[in-house]
């Protein structure tokens, strides 16, 4: 609730899951973006599943207070598994390398207040796309994302997914394939039952920078369609990564 203009919680509510696999360059802004919604009290805790990293995300997310749990590789299954590890009423599943806007605790908050006081917790809410680099390639690729966003109602993992424990169950979570989780598990909620906040999911331009705004853009396209003709994720996977 609100008292005085302030965000005022009676008890956490919202676990934050958040696969990672050799994140620790990204990983210490994404939680830090977190902690406004600890310190309101919305946050009940964070879980941080590792598919095995060599570097420093571990320590990163010890340090930083989260429960860690080790997962085989395979965001799918790291999502599944720390589902099953969260102790809150609703989930926010959170991409490693993604930071949120300043000021999102706030509006998670009025929408799961929005969903429980209308008896309707059987829905689900994501962010805006944004990619953190300059120039009209992130900006095209940003309205690319609006645009299927409006058309299809389909976000990516990479916009975050705020949904109640309930609704998890009834979809049947996240499914263990180490592709396409995010479309698969969107498609199972269904279009009408998905809310498009107005905070940014800011997220790391890295691989489109690295492979070409176009080129990345394009094999996602490819990707999403092999998905559509059911092709194995198994195979998307190493044509996304390749």
């Amino acid at each position: 609730m609100f008292l005085n203009g302030r965000l005022v919680m009676c008890r956490p509510m919202l676990s934050v899951v958040i696969p990672t696999l050799n994140a620790d360059r990204s990983l210490a802004r994404s939680l830090a973006a977190v902690v406004p919604g600890a310190v309101s009290g919305l946050v009940k805790d964070v879980v941080v599943v590792d598919g095995g990293s060599s570097d420093e995300t571990v320590a990163v997310a010890e340090e930083a207070g989260c429960n860690v749990i080790h997962a085989r590789k395979g965001r799918g299954l790291q999502l599944a598994e720390g589902a099953g590890a969260a102790r809150g009423d609703w989930f926010l599943f959170l991409h490693a390398d993604t930071e949120l806007e300043a000021g999102w605790e706030r509006e998670v908050h009025e929408f799961i207040d929005a969903a429980m006081a209308e008896g309707d917790i059987k829905r689900a809410a994501c962010f805006r796309f944004k990619l953190n680099a300059t120039g009209m390639k992130a900006r095209w690729i940003e309205r690319s994302v609006a645009v299927r966003c409006a058309v299809f109602a389909l976000p990516y993992g990479d916009q975050g997914l705020i949904m109640s424990r309930r609704l998890y169950d009834e979809v049947g979570g996240y499914a263990q394939i180490p592709l396409m989780e995010d479309v698969d598990i969107v498609g199972r909620i269904g279009r009408r039952r998905m809310t498009f906040l107005r905070h940014v999911a800011l997220t790391s331009a890295e691989r489109y920078s690295r492979d070409g705004f176009f080129a990345r853009a394009a094999r996602n396209i490819f990707c999403l369609t092999l998905y559509y003709l059911r092709v194995p994720p198994q195979v998307l996977s190493r044509i996304y990564n390749a």
